[in-house]
């Protein structure tokens, strides 16, 4: 077993599709009138999140507290940085505590690489780092399909995966890509120019084999996942678009659209929505929406990373479920 999970471009298949496993033992647990195991009694973990986070934050610290382990949770405002301390010697501090696992969010892209540098002894996670990488996102999103098409009988490999909206900005669609790269499936980048990354297109990007599309009907055609991303509406000074009234018209999701080109597609999000701008209220509350079960599926798959990371194991025993 890996000692750290600092993004999905770093797995092999074979250990996503163990995290998924894994995962779909303990969505079971979440089920359950008594909502907990001790798969991580005695185990120690901090949630270090020093970037806002809502749906992240409070996963990962259900996902513990339901396995048993004994969680800490501190945020930016809560941290020494604040005070000047480096986030190395935050890091150092913390792993003078002696803890199994520390999950960390924070703006700049790289922070968990760094932590892995100047930490021995804890595992790392990476919530979310900048514009790299959120793993976790990637892997509940893959349950979530997976569910979903075992109904049908069909396979999780050989799927046709649209990821639509600010690409550019978005360390969800990095994740993605890189998990559905592992899995076979042809994905889809659909976006204006200026909110695909530079060099998405390029031969060695996510090495080869991602399609670019400028053209929302193009990308769509007969695509089984739409996967829509949150247009950052923060960012809109920068530009990146003339108007969100423009953007809505071009790239905007919606049941019509779904209908013409997708009529098949079930369609993930992130959150949180900006209901009318990259998506409609009518796809986002309807039955080919997978949002609630992206949510629900959250907690399970962290719980599957904290138990592989703080005990090393990397199948779930019964006991450890019971």
């Amino acid at each position: 077993m890996r000692q750290h999970l600092l993004g999905i471009e770093y797995l092999k298949k074979s250990e996503l599709e163990n995290y998924l496993s894994n995962a779909e033992a303990f969505v079971e647990v979440s089920q359950r009138e008594l909502k907990k195991v001790p798969a991580l009694r005695g185990k120690t973990v901090i949630n270090l999140f020093l970037e806002p986070s809502t749906r992240t934050r409070a996963s990962f610290e259900i996902a513990a507290k339901r396995l048993s382990a004994d969680t800490v949770n501190m945020t930016g405002s809560e941290s020494s940085v604040t005070k000047g301390e480096t986030l190395i010697d935050t890091a150092r501090t913390l792993q003078a505590m002696a803890p199994d696992v520390i999950v960390v969010r924070h703006k700049e892209s790289g922070v968990p690489n760094l932590l892995v540098n100047h930490i021995s002894r804890a595992s790392i996670i990476n919530a979310g780092d900048g514009l790299h990488e959120h793993p976790t996102q990637a892997l509940l999103d893959c349950l979530t399909l997976k569910q979903h098409f075992a109904a049908q009988d069909r396979p999780l490999e050989g799927l046709k995966v649209a990821i639509v909206g600010d690409i550019r900005h978005s360390r969800v669609a990095r994740s993605n890509i890189w998990a559905h790269k592992l899995l076979g499936n042809e994905v889809r980048l659909i976006a204006p120019p200026t909110l695909m990354p530079p060099y998405a297109g390029g031969a060695g990007a996510f090495e080869g084999g991602v399609q670019i599309f400028h053209s929302l009907a193009e990308g769509l055609e007969g695509a089984d996942v739409v996967m829509v991303l949150r247009m950052q509406l923060e960012r809109q000074s920068e530009h990146f678009v003339p108007t969100i009234e423009e953007y809505i018209a071009e790239y905007g999701i919606n049941e019509h659209i779904l209908r013409r080109y997708a009529p098949g597609a079930v369609v993930l999000h992130p959150g949180p929505i900006n209901r009318g701008v990259e998506l409609s209220s009518e796809v986002a509350d309807g039955p080919r929406a997978l949002i609630g079960n992206q949510v629900t599926n959250g907690v399970a798959v962290r719980m599957a990373v904290l138990f592989a990371l703080a005990t090393g194991e990397s199948a779930i025993s019964e006991q450890e479920s019971a």
